[in-house]
């Protein structure tokens, strides 16, 4: 059974001209999902352009930039809601350029949908989306294979394109690929199937948006729950109560379970789980509690509390996947501040691995400069251990962001390997 206030976060990537835009409007406009202030708006906009009918593509298109270039340039985030479920739409750029901000889209979605134009198949950008994809190991991916309407919503086009792209996949650590052809511009397969594709069986893509389960998606294995602050009222209906409050980043956490303060090592047991004045039996991820414990232990912001039979690996030595966002270079054996969940240290880079080749998707180890835009393994030394999971296991407390201590701006997004 679906819960109707399921939230699913997707993310939306092609080349350029591949009509992601009018993706996003065609599935916006009909599923009713437009103000009429902004339809509009829109409307006059179009016919400024001298469009006939409504230019859907400016529904997502909102920099001025974007809108008089016809292109996409910064994440644009979308929301909409369904009967059925809630949703976030992250609209990524196309260019090359803006790889930096494709990885920042998509590192938070339980779906990517990766838009090939049907003219002209999988090309060098479905391959660089498609491994940036399995590189933030996104549990799913809809391929869809748009603008059937050019090709006379050709069958043998469709096969041709989903033989290429499951050849592109195989190399890759991708485990739930659906296929979708359609016509954004004419909303063929969007919100409604129309008779142009009879050969074609499945769902239009809103209905597989709004039945595909995600609720997996979560780790539910490993419990782990980092401190983001102590809660002590102390006011006459709460005299000693001393309370961890935080959210919860996998796994669930009962009362009464035996559990291990890390880094300190201390252990306990849990008394209670309060979420306002409401005292509940468990709480899962992604709940945000105050857990108290049976003991008094010295616990403070940054600490991480899990079950003791399950712990993370507590390193000051870790190698991650990393994407540069930063303009300026980064800086060898550099200092940098580090955030892995609630926990904020030092660190250091140790040394660039190596750098994937984003056309080829192979590793260079001569190159050890990180630019704007770069992917590359690094090896990072931080000042104290963090409690870390493989990010493959656990997207939680498995990633990190570095940040620039002179000028606050996070320079980069990484993926503890």
């Amino acid at each position: 059974m679906l819960d109707n206030n399921q939230l699913l976060r997707f993310t939306t990537a092609g080349s350029v001209d591949d009509g992601k835009s009018t993706l996003i409007g065609r599935l916006l406009y009909d599923s009713k999902s437009i103000f009429e202030d902004q339809l509009a708006a829109i409307t006059k906009t179009s016919k400024k352009k001298g469009h006939e009918g409504v230019d859907l593509a400016l529904f997502t298109d909102g920099l001025r930039d974007e809108r008089e270039q016809g292109i996409t340039i910064d994440v644009a985030y979308r929301y909409f809601t369904t009967p059925k479920r809630k949703f976030i739409i992250a609209d990524t750029p196309g260019h090359i350029q803006y790889t930096r901000n494709m990885v920042t889209g998509a590192s938070t979605a339980n779906v990517a949908t990766i838009l090939i134009d049907a003219r002209k198949g999988v090309v060098e950008q479905t391959k660089r989306h498609a491994f940036i994809a399995s590189l933030l190991q996104i549990p799913h991916i809809i391929v869809c294979i748009n603008k059937m309407d050019l090709v006379d919503y050709s069958e043998e086009v469709y096969n041709k394109i989903v033989t290429q792209f499951e050849d592109v996949a195989s190399k890759m650590l991708v485990t739930d690929v659906r296929f979708i052809p359609m016509s954004a511009l004419n909303g063929d397969n969007v919100v409604n199937k129309l008779d142009n594709m009879p050969w074609y069986q499945g769902a239009p893509m809103l209905h597989t948006l709004e039945t595909m389960h995600i609720s997996s998606d979560i780790n539910k294995v490993d419990a782990r729950f980092p401190v983001q602050t102590v809660l002590r009222p102390q006011n006459d209906t709460h005299r000693d109560y001393r309370g961890y409050a935080g959210r919860v980043a996998s796994g669930i956490f009962r009362v009464g379970d035996a559990i291990t303060v890390m880094p300190s090592g201390f252990n306990s047991i849990i008394k209670s789980i309060d979420v306002l004045d409401k005292d509940l039996k468990e709480a899962y991820a992604p709940m945000s509690v105050s857990i108290t414990l049976e003991d008094d232990i010295d616990i403070s912001r940054g600490d991480m509390i899990v079950r003791s039979n399950n712990k993370p690996t507590a390193t000051q030595d870790i190698e991650v996947m990393l994407c540069w966002l930063n303009n300026k270079p980064a800086k060898p054996r550099a200092k940098y501040a580090i955030q892995h969940t609630s926990n904020l240290q030092q660190a250091m880079i140790k040394d660039v691995i190596y750098k994937i080749d984003i056309n080829t998707l192979g590793r260079n180890t001569e190159d050890k400069e990180l630019n704007m835009n770069d992917i590359a393994k690094l090896k990072i030394r931080t000042t104290k251990p963090l409690m870390v999971d493989a990010y493959r296991e656990n997207r939680s407390t498995g990633s990190i962001v570095l940040i620039d201590t002179t000028t606050n701006e996070t320079v980069a997004a990484g993926m503890i390997v």
